[in-house]
């Protein structure tokens, strides 16, 4: 499965965010993916700030063994691998100047990855400021780029995209009091490289005009853990 071909073809792409950490082994976890399945969103991310790899795996693997659905791994740290995954996002936090989390994580990792038959996915990753410190900010230790300073993220994202990262992922973080801003959206977009956006969407109506302004796919997390409800509109909106 390609997932970043399928990325790329996105037009009003969601994916849910799963974080293990908030679940755990508890069996909450398959009343979530209960809904999750009905919901059908296009794909399902997986990962969390400061989960173990044991809690990791298993929520990978429950998650696999309930969805026919893309299932993509969004790291916080080397063990956040899986063989069950289809592909995992090769984060680099361009945005930070923390060398843990711009290659030396990324080196902790390669033993493990060169022996999981997954697709691998070079990615900038930009923190955006989200109003509030979320986990994100806190564990990188790194300063997430002001909401107004649209073209420091546009030079960020191209110096990746020369880097030879495929995909951008701008997060406000998780639990954000604000998303990414529709104008860094416009501005990230018209780089030409697929778009992920994620962090502080709560409504419809955001999530529509991040799509609108040039997101590939919508990445939703904190909201749906709130209101799992949220789902069946995220099923309304994509039909």
């Amino acid at each position: 499965m390609d997932i970043l071909k399928k990325i790329k073809n996105l037009n009003k792409g969601i994916a849910v965010l799963i974080d293990p950490d908030k679940f755990g082994q508890n069996t909450a976890l398959d009343d979530f993916l209960d809904k999750i399945k009905f919901a059908k969103p296009d794909m399902v991310f997986i990962g969390g700030s400061s989960v173990s790899k044991k809690d990791f795996e298993i929520c990978v693997r429950k998650t696999r063994n309930k969805l026919d659905l893309p299932l993509v791994l969004f790291p916080g740290a080397s063990h956040h691998l899986s063989k069950d995954a289809d592909a995992l996002l090769f984060l680099s936090l361009i945005s930070g100047r923390n060398p843990d989390f711009l290659i030396e994580q990324h080196v902790k990792a390669v033993e493990e990855l060169e022996n999981l038959n997954i697709d691998v996915i070079p990615t900038s990753y930009l923190l955006i400021d989200g109003g509030k410190i979320t986990a994100v900010e806190y564990v990188s230790r790194t300063t997430p780029i002001p909401q107004d300073a649209i073209s420091i993220a546009r030079k960020t994202a191209i110096a990746g995209k020369y880097l030879g990262h495929k995909l951008i992922y701008a997060d406000a973080g998780s639990g954000a009091v604000q998303p990414v801003n529709m104008e860094m959206i416009r501005s990230l977009a018209s780089i030409g490289s697929p778009l992920i956006i994620g962090g502080g969407l709560k409504t419809i109506s955001a999530i529509e005009d991040a799509h609108e302004n040039g997101a590939n796919l919508i990445v939703v997390g904190n909201k749906i853990e709130q209101d799992v409800d949220f789902l069946l509109d995220l099923k309304s909106y994509q039909k």
